[in-house]
């Protein structure tokens, strides 16, 4: 038979065309269910349509009349092109600028095998540890590397920047010291950017910031707290030891900020007393991209433990006496000591900072000291060739950084040399030049350099017969480090590759199975998001490299700053918070500004309804806000009458309400209006926690329902994946009286007055790509569409678990937002049955367990998300019916109170198979509990982890080698 070639008849062509634009529509890949599931799903409910299903939801009053006024939908492919296109305006200099930024080198294996891979990026933080160890394994790797590198005695498993670290320090400090001083002495060899955020976090603390000379420094002023940068910000080293006694005697506290690669030649700053050291660990294989995302690192004294910010991995055991990591101490403190916490951070950087520890682990303590050594030995190279040319370098002791004086070289004509040859220096000022080198800086790049001072491509001398002197580097380090079996086993790829391996399958993530986390929007992570991430012309950018470089991020910026402001109905954006917390922070900071503007600085009471995420009270707090707590009635909605009574008591002090909208009981508050209202009403202003934005985009707007002020988790609602626990981004909308009060930086000039919140001006810039490809390619319908059946979702999933297990909370309608909270309390009556025990039993049926016990203690929270198929709800619901049938087994008496599926849950294969079997039910049933486990099982590593008994016998870095044996 001989094919038909001719053309398609015009009937064929509108099939072929109504082919395309399906397989071209990036929203029906995005969105789980399809026509005929959500019709399915509609009768379950009673409904005719998602649009009956909206008009039962959501309160008519803010329910938008018009469609967002975002660009057409486009395809993955040409959604990637145009987003290429705007990459090619960025220009990748090599900037030699340092400040905490240097080019580096991603070891290929970690850059496929981690960054690029999803069973490594979609993961949940690991609050169910039995299902997490692998990338406890990898954090645990991460806090060792810095105990060792910093020769202090316990570190966290990182936080966001490195200036935002040296902030929490003054923190901790704070709270430590005893000396009643409210001075701070911060060293004017730091970075610029440190510096700016250091005196944003300090002014409503009315902590008083002191920049001055550490040599000089006359302790004549009391001090609470001292930070030092190690190297200094123009390279030079300096011997700490002096000015660190004078403040211990004092009773202070001494922060360093050092270096990590330093610190392979370098004293650690715990030999020189230090009693905390930060910085960030970017240089150790995590691209500049703009200023992030990397993970900075926190290192302490263990007699500080409990008072650390942000997340320690310790080492515990499971119930049948093995090895386990779990989180540790104070984890998720903010959900218990609200306003009591000692900070608001609530994340780490997770997946950055399991690339660090593993580019350690692939490097190893030799490997790591021969790059230093090269980066050091090409700047003395550098140093030597510049004094040849006539040039003072000003800093004698140096490690990668050299300032220099241009003597009568003009300024001008050094930079232009440069631009001729794509390289970036510092400008200090009109006489003075900064170079640091990196990783990847080569003889030929000292060369280039060498000719950009030289002012002519010819040398007066040979390179090779600079000689150059060994003894810049003083402090030298003496101590071993990274001699923990884990930093000298896995140099092969080979092995590398099988280790990485290893730890992902200890991990369940998305794509395994989802992830029904209240709050938390585990949703798809589109791999045509995620491409751009890795490109060179986003990723080697220096985030203070100059705008006229950087055109593409800039257009970038734009773009999503106007789609952002449509979809929330505000009228300034901040890109700056990099996460949800540093969000909530600059929220308030920016109403706090305000007020002060006003000439109403007084105003300092923030109302915090008892549903709101425990992140807020701590927030508030930081601000230097007073909280007052309102209550919520038996619906779960806030008690209006409470917040009119107590926003007239406190009317002339009222600063802010802060609102989770819809409401963290997961619906829509009737009263939302007259809420926002209240407060304006007493002169305070509306902060809205964008947490549940997944259920508003499209449909209603914070900025038109009445708040002035809402972060954005672009990790939730706009598809940056959580990265096992990290990366985020939490940029703020405001209302137009507020823009001027916007995040701004003193290094790279931005439009608001109010300081740095982050050290780069557009916080993790390289990761918006991703936010960015995802509204690009949804459009105004696509992510409507998205809204609706996210809140499709939790209804069908409520409806179909309703009469198994009690739904808590439901509007007036009686149905729920996009999340529902199942009530679980009366288990414990009547089967003795523990929150807990069904969060690990559905491990066994291959789940992460929703949010446990909050906002309510004894519930589950669920968020299906609108990436998720009928055919994974109904597996998820089925799990959860299976389960409640296995309580009612012991309710009937015929399991076990103490010996049952649920009590020993989560069954680990080796549990199965060795030793004798002892309880009184069957292997199968422990291990096999669905039919759909028999196809594909996903097995925790380890059983039911004791958490006190880590938390009693604290270890936060690898196990000694005999733990081994």
């Amino acid at each position: 038979m001989v094919a038909n070639l001719s053309r398609p008849q015009s009937s064929d062509r509108n099939i072929l065309a109504q082919s395309s634009n399906k397989v071209s529509n990036f929203s029906q890949r995005h969105i789980g269910p399809n026509s005929d599931d959500v019709q399915q799903m509609l009768v379950t409910l009673g409904l005719n349509n998602l649009d009956d299903l909206i008009a039962k939801t959501v309160p008519q009053g803010i329910r938008l009349d018009k469609k967002l006024q975002l660009p057409k939908a486009q395809s993955e492919y040409a959604a990637l092109a145009k987003l290429k296109q705007i990459a090619e305006k960025n220009q990748v200099y090599r900037s030699y600028m340092g400040m905490g930024y240097h080019d580096c080198i991603t070891p290929t294996v970690i850059q496929r095998n981690i960054l690029e891979n999803p069973g490594w990026y979609t993961a949940y933080t690991p609050y169910q540890p039995e299902i997490a160890q692998g990338r406890l394994e990898a954090l645990l790797n991460f806090q060792t590397m810095i105990i060792d590198l910093t020769g202090l005695e316990i570190a966290n498993a990182s936080l966001l920047d490195e200036a935002t670290a040296a902030a929490e320090a003054m923190s901790m400090s704070y709270g430590i010291c005893k000396n009643k001083s409210h001075n701070f002495f911060v060293s004017n060899a730091c970075h610029p950017q440190t510096i700016d955020v250091l005196q944003t976090r300090a002014k409503p603390l009315s902590i008083n910031i002191i920049i001055g000379d550490h040599q000089t420094f006359d302790f004549s002023e009391t001090i609470f707290g001292a930070i030092l940068q190690y190297p200094a910000t123009d390279g030079k080293i300096y011997d700490y030891r002096n000015f660190i006694e004078q403040s211990h005697a004092q009773g202070a506290l001494v922060t360093i900020a050092a270096d990590p690669l330093s610190l392979t030649l370098l004293t650690p700053p715990g030999e020189l007393g230090a009693d905390i050291a930060v910085g960030s660990t970017q240089r150790f294989g995590i691209p500049m991209g703009f200023g992030g995302p990397h993970a900075a690192y926190f290192a302490t004294k263990e007699e500080y433990k409990r008072l650390v910010p942000g997340r320690i991995v310790g080492v515990s055991k499971d119930v049948h006496g093995k090895s386990a990591y779990r989180l540790a101490l104070q984890t998720r403190e903010q959900h218990i000591r609200r306003d009591k916490a000692t900070s608001n951070i609530c994340t780490a950087q997770v997946l950055l900072a399991v690339m660090a520890g593993m580019y350690a682990v692939y490097h190893g303590p030799d490997g790591l000291r021969g790059i230093a050594e090269t980066v050091h030995k090409l700047t003395a190279t550098l140093a030597a060739g510049l004094q040849s040319l006539g040039y003072k370098i000003v800093n004698e002791n140096f490690f990668d950084t050299l300032r220099i004086e241009l003597g009568n070289t003009s300024l001008q004509a050094i930079l232009e040399a440069a631009d001729a040859r794509n390289i970036n220096l510092r400008i200090f000022d009109n006489s003075d030049v900064g170079i640091s080198l990196d990783e990847t800086t080569t003889e030929a790049d000292v060369i280039d350099l060498l000719q950009v001072f030289a002012l002519q491509d010819q040398l007066p001398f040979n390179i090779a017969e600079i000689t150059f002197s060994s003894s810049h580097i003083s402090q030298i380090r003496e101590s071993e480090y990274l001699t923990h079996p884990i930093f000298n086993r896995y140099h092969s790829e080979t092995e590398l590759l099988r280790y990485l391996h290893q730890l992902e399958t200890k991990d369940l993530s998305l794509t395994s199975s989802m992830i029904p986390l209240g709050s938390c929007t585990m949703k798809l992570n589109a791999t045509s998001e995620m491409i751009p991430v890795t490109w060179a012309e986003f990723g080697k950018i220096h985030p203070f490299a100059p705008i006229s470089q950087t055109r593409g991020y800039q257009i970038l910026f734009q773009q999503l700053e106007n789609w952002l402001g449509e979809i929330t109905g505000f009228a300034g954006i901040s890109l700056q918070p990099n996460a949800g917390s540093q969000g909530e922070y600059s929220g308030l900071l920016v109403i706090h500004e305000y007020h002060q503007s006003r000439g109403e600085g007084h105003r300092n009471i923030c109302l915090i309804p008892q549903s709101a995420h425990g992140t807020n009270p701590a927030s508030a707090v930081m601000c230097g806000m007073k909280v007052v707590g309102i209550a919520c009635d038996d619906q779960g909605n806030i008690d209006v009458a409470d917040l009119k009574a107590k926003a007239e008591k406190h009317s002339s002090e009222l600063a802010a309400l802060m609102v989770t909208y819809p409401s963290t009981h997961g619906v829509f508050e009737e009263a939302i209006q007259e809420i926002c209202a209240i407060v304006h009403e007493h002169g305070g202003q509306v902060y809205m926690d964008g947490a549940n934005m997944n259920a508003q985009v499209g449909i209603c707007r914070p900025g038109d329902i009445g708040a002035d002020v809402c972060h954005l988790n672009l990790h939730k609602t706009f598809c940056i994946p959580h990265g096992g626990g990290g990366p985020g981004m939490g940029p703020i909308g405001v209302a137009s009286h507020l823009v001027p009060f916007l995040p701004g930086h003193s290094v790279i000039k931005l439009g608001g007055n109010l300081g740095a919140v982050s050290a780069a001006p557009w916080g993790s810039a390289s990761i918006l790509v991703i936010s960015w490809m995802y509204i690009a390619m949804m459009g105004a319908e696509g992510l409507t569409e998205a809204t609706k059946i996210a809140i499709l979702n939790a209804n069908y999933i409520a409806k179909k678990l309703e009469s198994f297990y009690p739904v808590l909370y439901q509007g007036k309608n009686g149905f729920v937002a996009h999340e529902c909270i199942l009530d679980l309390r009366a288990l414990k009556k009547s089967a003795n049955i523990e929150i807990d025990d069904v969060a690990k039993r559905l491990m066994d049926y291959g789940f992460h367990a929703p949010t446990v016990s909050w906002p309510v203690g004894g519930t589950i929270m669920v968020e299906p998300t609108e990436s998720e198929s009928k055919e994974e709800l109904d597996r998820f619901c089925e799990a959860l019916i299976a389960i409640r049938k296995e309580i009612s087994e012991i309710e009937s008496g015929n399991m076990d109170l103490q010996d049952n599926v649920l009590k020993n849950a989560p069954h680990t294969a080796e549990s199965l198979i060795v030793g004798e079997w002892k309880h009184g039910y069957s292997r199968e049933q422990a291990g096999y509990p669905a039919s759909w486990s028999k196809e594909y099982k996903f097995w925790p590593s380890v059983g039911r982890i004791d958490a006190a008994f880590g938390d009693r016998n604290f270890v936060c870095s690898c196990l000694p080698m005999e733990a081994y044996s």
